[in-house]
């Protein structure tokens, strides 16, 4: 009897320590959020083995992530593209992933985000390597691994005290990372502004921004700060190399029927002048178009892109982002270049006619 009312007496202080630090921290401004990391991309990544020549594949940085919204892509094309670009990460390791340990034949969209696709071909370079260690786990991940992750979803979902990230976000709430942020001799670099997370992720990788980063100005611009961080410190881009490697897939990809699109999402005031200054248009996007033949688009070639809301530069904001998938959608399959994504939505419009044909009749 006395450990039944033990055990009783136990299960209730935990569930309200557990209470207490929930609601402490949701008075914090912090929420539930999944984790964007390696299992949740291997996740999606697993998709392509049964994705047909219809398919449509996002790959390249965080602009793709944050840019294209999956929900209104498949509203104008009837198809849910698969998200696998990478938040801080040059595209090269998971496009030649793609080509070279698949036979998908769909469209691939491959986001130009000059400061990281520009950036290297060295393994060891934390551009790569974010995008390559993604790979390595979804070929490596065990069975553990996979069932952890799916249990792990419910809790991301609904508690924000389990908020921990792969990324080391100055806002991260786990064990490690508070103590970490606790400033102890030299222990903490000096020089890097905080970096407080601003995305809002679903199961499928499809992200937002936070509403925060959109309505606190203060709060964008400790994100812009560091962007100034990394334009001041990054090294100088490899273009040559990097252009070369890409190239290699690249002629690999569309000469087996594959369709790839080039797609240069928007940025704006620090961000994009630094941008012009190391990287200018002409040396760099106009080149790597010409050379790979591919189908492209630049936003600053587009009247409609002139005036998106980028809230620290470099990323739109959800509302905005919704208009740019959905605009980006016309021009592209005015263009043609979407004629695999028209071919199912006619077929779906035929088929949903011939059904309210029937039932008149």
């Amino acid at each position: 009897m006395q450990l039944k009312q033990s055990l009783i007496i136990a299960f209730t202080l935990f569930v309200l320590s557990i209470s207490a630090w929930e609601l402490y921290w949701r008075s914090q401004g912090k929420t539930a959020n999944l984790d964007d990391n390696k299992d949740l991309w291997a996740v999606q990544r697993a998709k392509v083995d049964k994705a047909t020549d219809k398919g449509v594949i996002l790959t390249g940085s965080s602009r793709v992530l944050f840019d294209i919204q999956l929900n209104d892509w498949e509203n104008e094309t009837g198809i849910r593209p698969i998200q696998l670009a990478a938040a801080g990460a040059t595209p090269l390791p998971i496009f030649s992933d793609l080509v070279n340990n698949t036979n998908f034949n769909g469209t691939i969209i491959v986001g130009v985000t000059p400061p990281l696709f520009f950036s290297t071909t060295f393994p060891k370079a934390d551009p790569w390597e974010r995008a390559q260690s993604k790979v390595e786990h979804y070929y490596k991940r065990t069975y553990a691994q996979r069932f952890n992750h799916a249990l792990s979803i419910p809790l991301q979902q609904n508690l924000a005290l389990i908020s921990t990230t792969e990324e080391i976000w100055s806002n991260n709430i786990d064990l490690k990372s508070l103590l970490n942020n606790i400033k102890i001799g030299n222990r903490m670099p000096e020089g890097m502004p905080p970096f407080y997370e601003f995305n809002d992720t679903a199961i499928d990788r499809n992200t937002k921004m936070t509403e925060r980063t959109v309505n606190d100005t203060t709060y964008a611009n400790t994100i812009k700060r560091v962007w100034g961080f990394f334009g001041k410190t990054s090294p100088p881009p490899d273009k040559e190399s990097t252009t070369n490697f890409f190239i290699k897939d690249a002629k690999k990809f569309i000469d087996r029927g594959g369709n790839l699109i080039l797609l240069r999402c928007p940025s704006t005031g620090g961000f994009r002048i630094g941008e012009n200054m190391g990287m200018p248009r002409e040396q760099f996007w106009d080149e790597l178009v010409e050379k790979t033949k591919a189908h492209s688009y630049h936003f600053e070639d587009y009247n409609q892109f002139k005036n998106l809301e980028l809230p620290e530069w470099s990323h739109l904001s959800p509302k905005d982002a919704r208009f740019f998938t959905t605009e980006l959608i016309k021009i592209m399959k005015a263009d043609g270049a979407l004629s695999n994504c028209l071919s199912i939505l006619v077929f779906w419009g035929s088929l949903n006619m011939a059904i309210f044909s029937s039932k008149i009749l």
